[in-house]
C-alpha cells in the first residue's frame, strides 16, 4: 500500500531489535541526525548509540575509514559485551560494505552487521535484518529465528487488516476523554457486571499497560473480573527479562493473570485471547495494548474498552465495534528504560475514583 502518513521506520525497528538482543552499543553508520530521537531513547534504555556521522565528503568517497574508527573507539573505550552496525540510507546508497569494516577494525567484541535503510515500507525489514545476521552468528537460534518470522507476520498482518496500516490515511485521535470512560467502566462493575481485563500489550510497553489492569484491581478488588495477560516467558533476552519484571510486579499488587502468549505474540495472540473470550461471556471487557489483534467476531455483543497508545488506532477500533476507545499519549518514550511498572493516566483515572 502507498501510505501518505508517516509510517514506522525500519532503521529504527532494526535498532530495537538489537537492543533486545542484548547489543549494548550501536553504531549508527551516516549522517549525525539520522534516527537521532530514537538513539537518545535508546540510550536511555541503556543502549550506547554511536554515529559515524558521514557527510557530504564521505557521500561522495564513501565511510569505510570512519567506521573502522569509530568501531575500534567504540571496542577499546567502551568494552561492549555485543556491537551493532546498523546501516542507514546514505550507507545504502553509497554501497558500503559493513562486513569488511568489521574486519578491518579487528575488533575483539561479538559484532553483526545490520545493513538496512529507510525506503522499506514495513519496518518489520529492520526486524528481519538484525535478527538473521544474529542467527549467523549463534546469538539466536534458527527456531527462534523463525518463531520471531511467524510472530512478525502475524503482527505486519493484524496492522493490515485492522490498525493503522488499514489505510493510506487514518485522522489522528485522542480518543474518548479517560474520566467518561472511567466511570462508565466502575458503574459496570458496581452494577454487578462480569468482565474481563485483557493485556495483550507489544514489550516495553507492558509496563505501562499493565498498570491499567492493576488499577482496576486497585479500585475494585472483589469485583467479578478475570485478569489476562500476555507475559509468557518466550522471546529475545530483553523481552523475556521485561515480562518476568511485568509478572512479578502485578502479582505483588495481587493479581495473578491467566497468561496468554508472550510480549512479542500481541499480533498472534487474537484467536487465542478471542476463544477465551467466548468461553467466558463476559459482559464487558477491558483491552490495554494492542486490542485490535482480536478478531471483532469475538467482541460482538460486548461492551468493549479498549487502550491503545496510538492516535491513529482510534478509528479502527471504533470501526470494530469497540465502544469506548482510550489513548496513552505518550506512552513509549515513558516506558524506555523502564524497570518496573510505569502509572499510567487510564490507571490514575481510576485510582482517583476508589
Amino acid at each position: 500500500m502507498q501510505y501518505i502518513q508517516p509510517r514506522p521506520s525500519s532503521i529504527v525497528a532494526a535498532l530495537y531489535t538489537a537492543r533486545d538482543l542484548g547489543v549494548d552499543l550501536a553504531v549508527l553508520h551516516g549522517p549525525s541526525g539520522c534516527s537521532f530521537k530514537h538513539a537518545r531513547l535508546l540510550e536511555e534504555d541503556g543502549m550506547r548509540v554511536l554515529t559515524t556521522s558521514l557527510g557530504d565528503n564521505e557521500f561522495i568517497f564513501g565511510g569505510h575509514d570512519p567506521l573502522v574508527r569509530v568501531l575500534r573507539n567504540a571496542d577499546e573505550e567502551f568494552s561492549p559485551r555485543r556491537i551493532a552496525i546498523v546501516g542507514t540510507c546514505v550507507s545504502m546508497i553509497i554501497g558500503e560494505d559493513l562486513e569488511s569494516a568489521i574486519h578491518d577494525a579487528k575488533v575483539t567484541t561479538p559484532t553483526i552487521a545490520v545493513d538496512i535503510h529507510a525506503g522499506f515500507r514495513e519496518n518489520i525489514d529492520g526486524v528481519l535484518a538484525t535478527l538473521e545476521p544474529a542467527a549467523a552468528a549463534g546469538w539466536i537460534s534458527d527456531e527462534e529465528l523463525e518463531r520471531q518470522r511467524y510472530c512478525l507476520a502475524k503482527a505486519n498482518e493484524v496492522e493490515r487488516l485492522r490498525g493503522a496500516a488499514s489505510r493510506s490515511y487514518i485522522e489522528p485521535s485522542r480518543g474518548d476523554l479517560k474520566h467518561i470512560a472511567a466511570r462508565r467502566l466502575l458503574n459496570l462493575v458496581d452494577e454487578g457486571a462480569r468482565g474481563l481485563a485483557i493485556m495483550n500489550a507489544k514489550k516495553e510497553t507492558a509496563y505501562m499497560f499493565a498498570d491499567e489492569l492493576i488499577a482496576l484491581h486497585d479500585a475494585r478488588p472483589d469485583a467479578a473480573i478475570t485478569y489476562i495477560a500476555n507475559l509468557e516467558d518466550r522471546g529475545l533476552p530483553k523481552v523475556r527479562e521485561d515480562a518476568a519484571r511485568i509478572l512479578a510486579g502485578m502479582r505483588e499488587c495481587w493479581i495473578d493473570p491467566e497468561l496468554i502468549g508472550a510480549l512479542d505474540e500481541y499480533g498472534a495472540n487474537g484467536v487465542a485471547v478471542g476463544e477465551r473470550i467466548r468461553e467466558l461471556a463476559p459482559d464487558f471487557a477491558l483491552i490495554v495494548g494492542v486490542p485490535h489483534a482480536i478478531p471483532p467476531e469475538y467482541t460482538s455483543g460486548i461492551e468493549v474498552f479498549s487502550i491503545t497508545n496510538g492516535p491513529r488506532q482510534v478509528d479502527p477500533l471504533r470501526e470494530i465495534g469497540h465502544r469506548h476507545v482510550i489513548v496513552e499519549i505518550d506512552l513509549h518514550p515513558k516506558t524506555l528504560g523502564a524497570r518496573e511498572i510505569v502509572e499510567s493516566e487510564f490507571g490514575a483515572v481510576l485510582r482517583s475514583m476508589r
